[in-house]
């Protein structure tokens, strides 16, 4: 019955558009905890969006182009993996690992009145080494890993089924 489902799933006529809702769902979660509920990104939290943009954008090419699909699907999951990495770099500034961008808040100290102005305007709404919510423990940056990992294993099962396939 697992074998059979993860058949259907796997298909390559359906694995473009599994991966292409998997990645609006996820982007829409992610603007409903940020206008639904307050949670305001920081500027990695915004860079972690673009990977599942241009995945779902490769999973719907996947669909429209059959004889280009196993690499769609790879660009797909190399969005993912891609995703998955600045999450990780995302998890290490939050927990103190490693410095973050200096654009991720902070930044040098201001020697005059017109500097500290501009600091003050350019700053952003939340900072990058600040966990702003955190479920079962992880971070919204720590939940985007793990999401993203368990789509590369998909993505990397896709690719090689359509791999098969095409042949």
């Amino acid at each position: 019955m697992l074998r059979t489902v993860a058949d259907k799933l796997l298909a390559p006529t359906r694995s473009g558009l599994l991966i292409a809702l998997a990645s609006a769902a996820t982007l829409g979660m992610v603007f409903i905890a940020q206008y639904g509920f307050g949670l305001a990104p920081c500027q990695l939290c915004l860079w972690q969006r673009w990977p599942y943009a241009a995945a779902a954008a490769f999973g719907i090419a996947a669909l429209l182009l059959p004889r280009q699909r196993p690499a769609l699907l790879a660009l797909a999951t190399l969005s993912f993996l891609i995703g998955g990495g600045i999450g990780v770099f995302h998890v290490g500034v939050e927990e103190k690992w490693w410095q973050g961008l200096t654009s991720c808040g902070g930044g040098p100290t201001p020697n005059s009145i017109d500097a500290l102005r501009a600091q003050l305007l350019t700053a952003p709404v939340a900072r990058c080494d600040e966990v702003s919510f955190r479920f079962l423990g992880l971070s919204m940056a720590g939940w985007n890993v793990l999401w993203s990992a368990c789509l590369v294993i998909f993505g990397a099962l896709a690719v090689k089924r359509a791999g098969r396939e095409s042949k």
